[in-house]
């Protein structure tokens, strides 16, 4: 029977990982998926195993072969110590915060940041006792340093912004963090872990709404932290501590997705590349904002961190009337209205991320829309939007 991952010498590559992490069919009868195991009562063979908690599953809650059998595989792909699954991405944030930080502490994180994040640290966390100071994330690590204070406990970061796509300098704000021995918490969904290696970048804490690109085929909400040797003890006791835990089911089906992540990243990186380029050169345009765009102010940082960008981007439209955009919007046929992204169908938001930005330096004049580009033909895509353009132009010239 054919060993298992981990039990070669070799470090195999990120494509073996994702096809045989977490994998072992030898452990199943020579399946090559580990089964789904649902179930919340595991009988233990004697008192004594019952009592000592000897066996490797003891209850439904605390895992399960299905829910190890992703965490390993989330594990090797992140390269960190460990990893616990949460039922979303915002319940992965709140873990991932709520897991190093106490009453009386004080934490810095980006502007850009995911906004029911920014909800958390202003309901939730402020509640607890904890202070949230948010920084633009194209702060510059000297300026950052003026802003940590003696209780501050720890950094969040999420690359790029959230809607506002602005690359910062993680290396400066790692090394600002590791001086004042801060941990650094990384919302790393955009790239996942084939395109940015957070913790190898000096993340303690990195989570990611499975809910997205992991599981890629808009049918389960989940989420997942992965942790550094420093951070792991600690946020294995805050999980337990709470009762968090997933449906065995949805860890079923996010390993199912997990598995074709690369190629699935790489034909949506291509065609968001096309898409993003011909938008560049519409005169509806003002601009794109999509680090892998050479012209994009935050190439240079994302070419040396990175190694692929996803396909979320957004772009600053000329001024236009709310009708106008409704219009360029609402009659697309490929592009679904929604808020979601990652699946395998492209999907358009218009947003004003003014009302909840408070420290950047990002400040978009126009209608703001946020693209998604899925795994559709780039053609039709293209001729999909330039028929938006066509109702966009006619809505504004009968203002």
């Amino acid at each position: 029977m054919k060993r298992c991952l981990g039990e070669t010498d070799a470090a195999p590559g990120i494509d073996s990982r994702l096809t045989h992490a977490g994998r072992c069919p030898a452990a199943n009868q020579g399946f090559v998926n580990t089964p789904l195991y649902r179930g919340s009562t595991v009988l233990a063979p004697t008192v004594d195993d019952l009592l000592g908690y000897r066996q490797p599953f003891v209850y439904g809650r605390l895992g399960s072969p299905t829910t190890v059998a992703l965490q390993e595989t989330l594990r090797s792909l992140d390269n960190s110590a460990g990893v616990v699954l949460c039922p979303s991405g915002l319940a992965a944030i709140s873990t991932a915060l709520m897991s190093c930080l106490t009453a009386g502490d004080h934490l810095l994180m980006t502007d850009a940041a995911y906004r029911p994040a920014r909800t958390l640290c202003e309901g939730v966390l402020r509640r607890s006792g904890v202070e949230t100071t948010y920084f633009d994330p194209l702060l510059s690590g000297e300026a950052l340093r003026r802003l940590i204070r003696q209780e501050t406990r720890a950094i969040y970061l999420e690359v790029p912004g959230s809607q506002s796509m602005e690359v910062s300098d993680i290396a400066a704000i790692v090394a600002v963090a590791r001086e004042f021995n801060l941990l650094v918490i990384m919302d790393n969904t955009w790239a996942t872990p084939l395109f940015f290696d957070a913790i190898g970048h000096g993340a303690d804490l990195v989570v990611q709404a499975g809910t997205k690109y992991i599981c890629g085929h808009s049918d389960v909400m989940i989420g997942m932290v992965s942790a550094s040797p420093r951070a792991l003890a600690q946020l294995q006791k805050y999980y337990r501590e709470i009762g968090m835990c997933v449906s065995p089911d949805d860890a079923w089906l996010t390993l199912r997705g997990l598995r074709t992540l690369g190629v699935r990243l790489r034909q949506h990186q291509e065609n968001a590349l096309r898409i993003a380029t011909w938008l560049a050169t519409r005169p509806e345009v003002q601009c794109v904002w999509y680090p892998a765009l050479e012209g994009d102010p935050g190439h240079s940082l994302w070419t040396r961190d990175f190694t692929g960008a996803s396909s979320l981007f957004s772009v600053v439209l000329q001024p236009a009337s709310n009708k106008a955009v409704s219009a360029f919007l609402e009659g697309l046929r490929y592009f679904g209205l929604g808020y979601s992204w990652g699946g395998f169908e492209s999907l358009v938001l218009p947003f004003d991320c003014t009302a909840y930005r408070s420290a950047s330096s990002r400040k978009p004049v126009g209608p703001c829309v946020r693209f998604y580009i899925g795994l559709e033909d780039v053609n039709d895509l293209t001729a999909d939007l330039e028929a938006g353009f066509v109702r966009f132009n006619a809505a504004w010239d009968a203002r």
